[in-house]
């Protein structure tokens, strides 16, 4: 039997400040929005971009350890898969929503002072960067 592969990475900001919220059972689940903008060219040759809203889901520590973190406007990339759920809406139509959840996240915002910092300076001090965090 043959398999699919449902893999996705994006690469974008956030639109708004991530929500950090608890199952009934104590699961941590982070509820982010997130942009991702492609530039192309439209039938005349001009230049023009694009903006798509995808909706993200971590769970567990990781949500918990990022929700401090990240913010409006950050800038980050996401690893994951992608879950489609279907749910009944006020009026009982059944309504579909598609989301991405996410496996790994990678801070690409450069830290307050980290342009200036000095080369030798330990990675683990202040004004490190943000590939030492271990998520």
């Amino acid at each position: 039997m043959a398999y699919g592969i449902n893999r996705v990475i994006l690469s974008g900001n956030l639109g708004a400040d991530p929500e950090l919220r608890y199952t009934q059972s104590g699961q941590a689940v982070l509820n982010m929005r997130m942009a991702t903008t492609e530039p192309y060219f439209d039938k005349d040759g001009e230049k023009k971009e694009r903006t798509d809203w995808n909706n993200v889901v971590l769970w567990g520590k990781r949500a918990e350890a990022l929700a401090p973190i990240l913010h409006k406007g950050s800038q980050i990339l996401v690893e994951g898969r992608l879950q489609t759920s279907s749910y009944d809406d006020r009026e009982g139509n059944k309504r579909y929503k598609t989301e991405v959840v996410a496996t790994n996240v990678v801070l690409l915002d450069k830290k307050n002072g980290e342009q200036g910092r000095d080369e030798h300076q330990p990675s683990g001090s202040p004004g490190g960067s943000t590939d030492d965090i271990p998520f």
